[in-house]
């Protein structure tokens, strides 16, 4: 799933190699996906997009916003962009195309489940985009220690995992990156937020300012791919790739567990429950 990291990777690949090419003509459920879902006047795509010129992009907390000359096109959650050079090996599966006139293209594919916006700049008013893209995230100076206790309810039973990761409260922040951020902070994602002191969420927010950054410095997870279909840099403790190895800290080998409808990774020695 497209979270801070990768948003802010794959905007800035578009800003660096894709600026000034024209779009030739939009591909629009090539494959049908039920999961699939389109905002904006879908029927106008079309006339929204062809003959615009990419002028920029920009991450949006965990979605990539592309920028023509009078429109934007926002892609959040499962919506992966792949950019390709050769026609030969344009993917023939894909639910959304951004095909260029020197012969090259964007193509995104869903991963169980995404988002593709389409509207004239200044248009979107889907609360998705509207809460993305105006809430500080770790990576703005305006995201400061106490902006993120404020985020906080004392009188909600959330777990760590919760409060991270749900209600938008940080846009961009999901499962994925929060494993090695509660990791770094040394706290388990079911932990109970009543129970927090002062030190536990200097430690969540230092970790969250940390993690996140090194993350999208190094081009986003090694469990993520970017633009033109590369790992990122940016070693996970905590993902698939770790389970049952050794915690790199202490030694204890990595467990995993379903918890709030997906999975967490965990070291029990570590991570304070």
């Amino acid at each position: 799933m497209l979270e801070l990291p990768e948003s802010y990777t794959i905007a800035k690949q578009i800003r660096e190699h894709l600026k000034g090419k024209i779009i030739s003509h939009i591909e629009v459920l090539q494959t049908p996906h039920k999961f699939a879902f389109f905002s904006g006047e879908r029927e106008k795509y079309e006339e929204y997009l062809e003959g615009q010129t990419i002028t920029g992009a920009a991450f949006q907390g965990g979605m990539v916003q592309i920028d023509t000359e009078d429109c934007m096109i926002v892609l959040n959650d499962g919506a992966y962009p792949k950019y390709c050079e050769d026609k030969k090996k344009f993917p023939k599966k894909h639910q959304f195309a951004l095909c260029f006139d020197d012969e090259t293209g964007i193509f995104v594919s869903i991963q169980m489940y995404g988002g593709i916006m389409v509207f004239p700049k200044g248009k979107c008013a889907e609360g998705y985009y509207i809460s993305s893209s105006t809430k500080p995230n770790p990576l703005t100076d305006d995201f400061t220690f106490d902006y993120f206790k404020s985020l906080y309810t004392a009188s909600k039973r959330l777990s760590a995992k919760a409060f991270l990761a749900t209600q938008q409260r940080i846009p961009g922040l999901g499962n994925g990156v929060l494993q090695d951020i509660l990791w770094n902070a040394g706290i388990d994602p079911r932990f109970s937020m009543q129970e927090a002191s002062e030190e536990d969420f200097l430690a969540l927010y230092d970790s969250a300012k940390k993690i996140v950054k090194e993350m999208a410095e190094k081009g986003g997870r090694d469990t993520e791919r970017d633009l033109f279909g590369q790992k990122g840099n940016y070693i996970t403790q905590l993902s698939k790739n770790s389970l049952n190895e050794p915690c790199i800290r202490c030694g204890y080998e990595i467990h995993k567990a379903n918890y709030m409808g997906g999975t967490i990774y965990f070291c029990e020695h570590c991570q304070k429950r």
